[in-house]
């Protein structure tokens, strides 16, 4: 029998590169100059760890951090981050008194306005509010019909003291597909929102809407500040270009080890529902990461590189684990329980992408590694070699 081969820290690793975040932030700032950088860092910073993640980011340049929810923002203050930190998304249990407590800054669509107020007379401590315009992709922000009557409510309660207009902002829709009208439409908007705004007395000290791929590829939406979510972690937003083209570096690898390898006959199925049968006498290998540690189900055929060796996932991915086919035994190769297992990575040693990963499950790979559950264990390294 093989004894266990090399074997890594944990059994399943999420190892996060953080040089790899300063510099994907130094390159977006790079692009946005003159405008200041928000790093994004809501979802766990897309499953990479908010804090770090935040610290090496601000290390790099950016000047903001932004989230969606108050009690992630409460979380960054709590771990010491003391920049200017903006959340977006809130409900009417959102802890409003702590975030103007925290000096945290509020993004508002309307109905905001009320239940800040109340905070902001509660703490003695005027809110900081955002006031968002949706300017076409029907989420939150305030219409353009009610935009008028939402500034006018937010002066009132600023000449109260009760609360600081800060900035103005909207989201993109389509920012990913450059070709498309509609962020024209979209900017035509906002430029006429932050006129509103303006004329109505207020004095923004920022106005944003360009997420990763607009700060790439429409430097006309960048304005004063920029919000950096999928490009600090390396990832490209666009289909037709790798993060390499852009400047950039995945920071995350996903590693784990064998927990089984062992021959089996042709005609062996192969997971739940037996989907998949081998062909010939073969070796299968265990991979212990499933849907519970985030991988989806659907992405059957996703790739594992394995001693230099990369080897589609077989059969139907189960909760806990998935199945290579190695292919038959050629001599003495070394794989064995304890072999290393990358499902991807920047790929400097032929690991596969995120991207790749996103193609198996017909998903994209924002999803991917936002899912990686808190069971595989986040390593944070700090790579010279990805130095700027």
């Amino acid at each position: 029998m093989n004894s266990p081969a090399v074997t890594v820290a944990a059994e399943r690793q999420a190892v996060v590169d953080l040089e790899a975040v300063r510099l994907n932030v130094r390159q977006l700032a790079r692009v946005a100059y003159p405008a200041k950088v928000m790093a994004v860092v809501k979802a766990d910073a897309y499953g990479h760890g908010a804090v770090p993640v935040a610290r090496a980011a601000l290390e790099a340049g950016a000047s903001w951090v932004g989230v969606a929810h108050i009690s992630e923002a409460v979380a960054l203050r709590a771990a010491g981050i003391e920049a200017p930190l903006l959340a977006w998304l809130h409900t009417p249990g959102s802890d409003f008194e702590a975030a103007v407590a925290g000096g945290i800054d509020v993004g508002i669509s309307g109905w905001e306005l009320e239940p800040l107020a109340a905070a902001a007379r509660a703490q003695e401590r005027p809110a900081r509010v955002h006031l968002k315009i949706d300017t076409g992709l029907g989420r939150n922000g305030s219409t353009e019909a009610e935009w008028d009557r939402f500034v006018g409510e937010a002066v009132e309660l600023q000449d109260q003291g009760l609360l600081r207009v800060v900035g103005v902002f909207s989201h993109l829709a389509v920012a990913d597909e450059p070709h498309r009208p509609e962020t024209d439409l979209q900017l035509e908007r906002f430029r006429t929102a932050v006129a509103v705004a303006e004329d109505a007395g207020i004095d923004l000290e920022v106005r944003h809407m360009a997420n990763t791929p607009a700060i790439l590829a429409r430097p006309d939406a960048h304005f004063d500040l920029v919000r950096a979510g999928l490009g600090i972690y390396g990832l490209s937003p666009f289909p037709d270009q790798t993060p390499a083209e852009l400047g950039l570096r995945p920071a995350m690898t996903l590693r784990t080890v064998l927990a089984n390898c062992k021959q089996v006959p042709a005609d062996q199925g192969v997971s739940y529902g037996l989907h998949y049968r081998t062909s010939r006498p073969t070796r299968l290998g265990l991979v212990p990461l499933g849907y519970a540690d985030g991988i989806p189900r659907i992405a059957t055929g996703g790739p594992v590189r394995i001693s230099g060796t990369t080897y589609p996932v077989v059969g139907r991915i189960a909760m806990d684990q998935m199945v290579v086919d190695l292919g038959p035994a050629d001599g003495d190769d070394g794989l064995a329980p304890g072999t290393e297992a990358v499902l991807f990575g920047p790929g400097d040693d032929g690991e596969p992408s995120v991207d790749e990963w996103a193609a198996a499950a017909g998903t994209i790979n924002y999803e991917i590694v936002t899912r990686i559950s808190p069971r595989v264990t986040r390593v944070y390294t700090d790579s010279a070699g990805a130095r700027a």
